[in-house]
């Protein structure tokens, strides 16, 4: 099915022809697109220490970064040019965000990261720089002119407190007008100057590095992992060399560790765990004060329920996770849960089953009741 957002590609054919390939500009992506968020309330959001933010001014080799939360005086201080406020997981705060999110559902979850926002002054800039993940640049109020380079040379500026590429060299540019949007794969190039005061809300994905999972795969072993046997040596023989660890010890040593395995199973609990884990600086907001069992089923059975925008719920069979946390879905709710991961919202009614489990989750704050 054609796809407005994707300038009337089907999402298959977008994803065979451009994701992780080349670059694509979709203007009118969505008609209309006037933003989700004035700068006045950015900069309230600016203001609070549970939301990632970070101000970044300057051009050229000379640069600034500073991260929030920052004072109203701040803001008050700065020029007319050459600045910009950026805001992490605006959709974590507005709803709008979050339904914005699920136009992108032709991704799976799994790999979605956010959506931060960017206001920028005339000439406002983060500087030419390339990402490690597949990113869409929405613009919203305003005009930025972005340059795009597929260059190999991607070495940065020393010592600058962002990574800025040393050298830049331009292959296409555009301006973006309200409701254009550009898709970037990782490692392009690119360098977006704001033209007037704008706003560009931009899509990102998770990449997580090799090493990354394989550091946060260890740790899980090691929280599940058991093993037999101590070492032990009644074999024992004189050493000629007290200092030295011998060949006995090391083949016994190898031998130990070489126990260690995983399984398909232990890859996809890790995987579940790992990428339904919200980030550190994430917190869950409890109801205060929250309905008794009795009224959360009477009302969960007349409205439906929705997971809180912070939460992700992922399943691969009938193993479900959701935020960092485990569970067996039980048959006749299979369908369901499903549902819940994928729209985020379920309906009302409910199975009879799942309302025990979803209070629970409702006074841990991760879900909620849909608005009657």
């Amino acid at each position: 099915m054609k796809n407005p957002l994707l300038g009337g590609r089907s999402p298959a054919r977008f994803l065979r022809e451009y994701w992780h390939k080349k670059p694509l500009l979709i203007r009118n992506a969505i008609p209309g697109f006037a933003g989700l968020i004035s700068p006045g309330d950015m900069q309230a959001l600016a203001r609070r220490d549970e939301v990632e933010s970070r101000l970044i001014r300057g051009s050229g080799a000379d640069w600034q970064l500073d991260h929030g939360p920052f004072r109203a005086a701040v803001f008050k201080r700065l020029p007319k040019t050459n600045w910009t406020l950026l805001v992490q997981s605006l959709n974590h705060f507005l709803p709008e965000a979050d339904a914005l999110l699920k136009r992108f559902d032709f991704i799976p979850h799994a790999r979605l990261d956010d959506l931060m926002v960017s206001y920028a002054v005339p000439g406002g800039s983060v500087g030419p720089h390339f990402d490690s993940y597949d990113v869409f640049l929405l613009q919203g109020q305003g005009h930025r002119r972005w340059q795009i380079s597929t260059q190999r040379d991607l070495s940065l500026l020393p010592d600058a407190p962002l990574k800025i590429l040393r050298r830049f060299k331009a292959e296409a540019e555009w301006t973006l007008g309200p409701g254009d949007m550009l898709y970037l794969p990782p490692h392009v190039a690119h360098h977006g100057v704001a033209e007037d005061a704008c706003l560009t809300y931009s899509i990102g994905f998770r990449a997580p590095a090799a090493e990354e999972l394989a550091h946060a795969f260890l740790i899980h072993l090691q929280d599940t992992l058991s093993l037999d046997g101590r070492y032990a040596d009644p074999n024992l023989r004189h050493p000629r060399h007290p200092g030295e660890i011998g060949r006995a010890m090391l083949d016994q040593i190898e031998t130990m560790i070489a126990q260690v395995r995983w399984t398909r199973r232990d890859i996809r609990e890790f995987a579940g765990r790992y990428l339904s884990e919200p980030k550190p600086n994430v917190f869950f907001d409890r109801p205060d004060p929250p309905l008794s069992p009795a009224r959360f089923r009477r009302a969960a059975q007349q409205r439906g329920v929705a997971l809180d925008p912070r939460s992700r719920l992922l399943f691969t069979g009938r193993r479900f996770y959701i935020n960092g946390e485990a569970f067996e879905g039980e048959p006749d709710g299979l369908a369901a849960l499903r549902q819940l991961a994928d729209l985020r919202c379920l309906p009302a009614p409910l199975p009879a089953g799942l309302l025990d489990r979803f209070y629970d989750w409702y006074g841990a704050g991760w879900l909620q009741l849909l608005r009657s």
